[in-house]
């Protein structure tokens, strides 16, 4: 699975888009205050987490970008 998939997957999921954001592929506007997030950070790696309150709170590192949309997936349908 890819981000593209992923987004797909959720919206099949009926995963409501303020509770995600996945960045290139969904990025709600405005951004909502709390919700889980994938994306690519500086090494290559994939990091999911919770934004809350302005804030980033890794819950996991990937090296790959299939591990990650499953992982985000499960957390959130």
């Amino acid at each position: 699975m890819d981000v593209r998939e992923l987004r797909a997957a959720l919206r099949a999921a009926h995963v409501p888009d303020g509770y995600y954001w996945i960045e290139g592929v969904h990025e709600p506007a405005p951004t909502p205050t709390d919700f889980m997030y994938l994306r690519r950070i500086e090494d290559g790696a994939w990091e999911v987490g919770a934004y809350e309150r302005g804030t980033r709170h890794p819950v996991a590192r990937h090296d790959d970008e299939t591990a990650a949309c499953e992982d985000l997936f499960r957390q959130l349908a």
